[in-house]
C-alpha cells in the first residue's frame, strides 16, 4: 500500500542489508532530492511507537533527514512509501531485491541526457549543483556525447569500453575519430585506450617515432605504407601517413621480439606493448616474483671499492674551504663522473630463481629509441603457494638459519601482513612516535636511494599486502585495528566542502586528532618479518622496540596459519623450545596433522601440563614474527660513528628537545 507519511516518523530499519555507503554518492542523491524532490518511493514496514522502519531506501531516508537538519525541508515533510507486511526473513529479501535489481546507466545514456539539459538552457554548473556531481565529471559526458557517431554508438552499444570513448576524445576532430574507428575495425591484435589515443592524436607520424624505427622504412614502404617528405626534410623528420599499418607492423616486430626474449631468459611468457613503460591495466591480477638483484664479481666488487675510494678523496676537496676554486669545478665534474660509474655497478638487475621460471613472465617495452626492452620485474598469473623463495630467518642468538628452514613464500606473506598488524596497533595507539616516524619518513624522502627498501608507502594511501584478499580471521591485532578504527571521530566529514570538512576537523579535541594521526601512520606500514630478504625492513624493528612489543601477546600459532603450512620438523623444533625432549618424544611419532591440532592446542595454553611449559608456550613465537628488544637494535649516534640503545637515543633526543 502507497501512503504519504511525515519525515520524523521514519527510522531507518536493522534489517536493509545495505551497510555500507560511498560518501561522495550520498552528496550527490541529497543535492539530487533537493533539486528534483524523492523520485522513487521508500519502502517501510510499520514499527513501535507509530513509526515506520524503512527496509529499502535508507541512503534516501538518510539524505531527507539530512535536508531536514539543514532547514531545506521540514520535518513533517510528507514522504512517498510503500507500506509492506510480512515475515521478517521476507522484509530482508525485499530490501536485497530492492538494492540488488538495479542497472547502472549507461556513459552514453548518460552523456545525451546532459546535453539535452543543457540545450534546453542550463549550464554545466547547473547540472552539477542539480545532479550533486563536479563541472567537471559534467563536462566530460558532454564531450562524449559530441563524439563521432560511429564511435558514440559503440560505447552505447558496449562496442567499446568508457576508457576507449574518452581516449577518441582527446580530439575534437570527428573525422579523425570516426577514421581511426575504422582503421582499428580489421585490427588483429589487442586495442587499448594508449592504442587509441596514439592514434587520434597522430594524424602523421615522424620518422624518428619509436614504432617507425622499430619497423625501418624499407619494411614500412615494402607494405605499401605512405611518406610524405619536404624539402629539407631527412629520414628522422619525414611524415608517415599510414598510421594503422604502422601500428600493424610495429605490433608484429613486438611480438616477433617477445617469443625472442621468453627463449633467450627461458621465461614462460613475454607481453609487447608499443608503450615505453608498462602500464597498470597491463598488470592487473598477475602476481609479483621475488628476485634479488645480480650479484657482483670480485673485480666489480674491486672496482666499487675503489670507486668509492675515489669519491671519498674528490668529495675532501669540495669540502676543504681552502680549495680554489679551478678546484672544485675540476672536483664537481670529477664526482659526476664516479657517481654515474657506480651507480652502473649498483644498478644490477634482478635475478629470478630457475625453479620460478616455468611460471614466470615479463613485459617488452618499446624504448625511446625504438629499441624492444625486457624490464627487469617478472611476474606470474598463479597463485605463489610453493617453496619458491629462500628467506633465512633470525634465530634468537641473531644467527642465520641454513637455507634448508625456508618456509613457503605464501606463508612468508601471510605471516609479515599479520605481523603487520601487530606493529600497525601499537603504533596507531602512540600517536608521538606516529608523528616522529611520519615526518622522518616525508624528510628523509628528499634524499632516499629509490633502490632501497622502504618501511611504508607514507604519503597516506593504505599498504596493500603481498597477499591478495588475505585476512587474518579472528586475529587480535587485526580485531583492534578495526575497533580502533571504528572509534575514529568522523564528525567532519559532514562538511560538504574540504574547506568546511577540513574547518570541522581543526575543530576536533587534541585526542581526537591524535587518533587519526595515528591512524593514517599505522595503515601504511608495509608487511615485514625479522628476517633476511625481501621481507626485511630494518627500521620495523627499530619502531618494535622503542614500542616494547610483545608478539606473543597479539599472535598465537594455529594449525591453520603455521603448523599445517610447515615442515613436521620445525613444529618439533617449536616444542623442543617449549618443552624440551620429554614433550617432543611425546609427539614425535605423529602423523603431520595429528601433530599440528596438539600443538596448537599447547601454544594455545588448553593443556594440562606444567606451569613452566605453559608459560614458555605462551611465550613462544616463530623468530620472524618476534620484534627485536632494544638491547637488539643498535642506532646510529649523532656523530655517526658510535652505536647508542634506545635508552640513549632517548635520552639524546631529550637533550635536542
Amino acid at each position: 500500500m502507497i501512503q504519504s507519511i511525515p519525515l520524523k516518523k521514519l527510522v531507518p530499519s536493522p534489517r536493509n542489508v545495505r551497510k555500507s555507503s560511498d560518501v561522495l554518492a550520498d552528496l550527490q542523491l541529497r543535492a539530487d532530492i533537493a533539486a528534483r524532490g524523492l523520485l522513487q518511493n521508500l519502502v517501510v514496514r510499520k514499527g513501535k511507537r507509530g513509526k515506520f522502519e524503512v527496509e529499502a531506501g535508507g541512503r534516501r531516508l538518510a539524505a531527507l533527514q539530512a535536508l531536514a537538519e539543514e532547514g531545506t525541508l521540514p520535518e513533517s515533510h510528507e514522504v512517498t512509501c510503500l507500506v509492506i507486511e510480512g515475515e521478517e526473513s521476507d522484509v530482508r529479501e525485499a530490501s536485497l531485491a530492492e538494492n540488488f535489481q538495479r542497472l547502472a546507466m549507461n556513459p552514453a545514456d548518460e552523456a545525451q541526457a546532459f546535453a539535452s539539459i543543457i540545450d534546453a538552457g542550463a549550464t554545466t554548473e547547473d547540472v552539477a549543483r542539480r545532479f550533486g556531481l563536479t563541472v567537471r565529471f559534467v563536462e566530460g559526458r558532454l564531450r562524449l556525447a559530441s563524439l563521432a557517431p560511429c564511435v558514440f554508438e559503440a560505447l552505447a552499444e558496449g562496442a567499446i569500453t568508457l576508457d576507449m570513448a574518452k581516449a577518441y576524445g582527446a580530439i575534437s576532430d570527428v573525422e579523425r575519430q570516426a577514421h581511426v574507428y575504422a582503421e582499428l575495425q580489421d585490427a588483429w591484435y589487442q586495442i587499448t585506450p594508449d592504442t587509441i589515443r596514439r592514434m587520434v592524436l597522430d594524424a602523421t607520424v615522424r620518422g624518428s617515432d619509436p614504432r617507425a624505427v622499430l619497423v625501418g622504412r624499407d619494411a614500412y614502404i615494402a607494405a605499401g605504407g605512405r611518406i610524405e617528405r619536404e624539402l629539407f626534410d631527412d629520414d628522422a623528420s619525414e611524415s608517415w601517413i599510414d598510421i594503422a599499418l604502422l601500428e600493424n607492423l610495429a605490433h608484429k616486430a613486438m611480438d616477433e621480439a617477445a617469443e625472442k626474449a621468453a627463449l633467450e631468459y627461458g621465461l614462460a611468457w613475454v607481453r609487447p606493448t608499443l608503450g615505453n613503460y608498462v602500464s597498470h591495466d597491463l598488470v592487473e591480477g598477475l602476481g609479483r616474483l621475488p628476485c634479488e638483484p645480480a650479484p657482483m664479481t670480485e673485480q666489480e666488487a674491486q672496482e666499487l671499492g675503489e670507486l668509492e675510494a675515489d669519491y671519498d678523496r674528490v668529495a675532501a676537496v669540495l669540502e676543504d674551504e681552502d680549495s680554489a676554486e679551478d678546484e672544485v669545478a675540476k672536483a664537481e665534474q670529477e664526482l659526476v663522473v664516479i657517481d654515474r660509474a657506480m651507480r652502473a655497478l649498483n644498478d644490477r638487475p634482478p635475478v629470478l630463481a630457475d625453479e620460478l621460471k616455468q611460471e614466470a613472465g615479463a613485459f617488452l617495452v618499446l624504448s625511446r629509441n625504438g629499441e624492444p626492452t625486457l624490464v627487469p620485474q617478472f611476474y606470474t598469473e598463479t597463485e605463489v603457494v610453493a617453496d619458491e623463495g629462500v628467506v633465512e630467518t633470525i634465530e634468537e642468538s641473531g644467527a642465520v638459519k641454513t637455507k634448508g628452514s625456508a618456509l613457503s613464500q605464501r606463508l612468508l606473506d601471510e605471516l609479515a601482513m599479520q605481523r603487520r598488524d601487530i606493529l600497525a596497533i601499537h603504533l596507531a595507539n602512540d600517536p608521538a612516535l606516529a608523528l616522529d616516524f611520519m615526518v622522518f619518513t616525508l624528510a628523509d624522502a628528499d634524499g632516499h636511494d629509490w633502490r632501497a627498501k622502504k618501511a611504508s608507502t607514507l604519503v597516506g594511501s593504505v599498504a596493500s599486502g603481498p597477499v591478495t584478499g588475505f585476512e587474518a580471521k579472528d586475529a587480535p591485532a587485526s580485531a583492534a585495528l578495526a575497533e580502533f578504527a571504528v572509534s575514529l571521530d568522523e564528525s567532519w566529514r559532514a562538511g560538504e566542502s574540504d574547506v568546511e570538512r577540513f574547518a570541522r576537523f581543526r575543530a576536533l579535541s587534541d585526542e581526537a586528532r591524535s587518533a587519526w594521526l595515528g591512524h593514517v601512520v599505522s595503515r601504511t606500514l608495509v608487511a615485514s618479518l625479522a628476517c633476511e630478504g625481501e621481507r626485511s625492513v630494518p627500521l620495523h624493528e627499530a619502531l618494535g622496540s622503542l614500542l616494547e612489543i610483545e608478539a606473543a601477546h597479539w599472535w598465537r600459532p594455529t594449525a591453520n596459519n603455521y603448523f599445517d603450512r610447515v615442515a613436521k620438523a620445525r613444529t618439533l623444533e617449536a616444542l623442543d623450545a617449549a618443552g624440551g625432549p620429554e614433550l617432543v618424544s611425546r609427539y614425535a611419532a605423529s602423523k603431520k596433522a595429528e601433530l599440528a591440532s596438539a600443538a596448537e592446542r599447547i601454544f594455545s595454553g588448553n593443556f594440562i601440563g606444567e606451569a613452566d611449559i605453559k608459560e614458555r608456550a605462551l611465550a613462544w613465537v616463530p623468530s620472524i614474527m618476534r620484534f627485536a628488544s632494544a638491547e637488539e637494535v643498535q642506532l646510529t649516534g649523532p656523530e655517526g660513528d658510535e652505536a647508542v640503545n634506545a635508552e640513549e637515543a632517548d635520552e639524546i633526543a631529550e637533550q635536542a628537545a
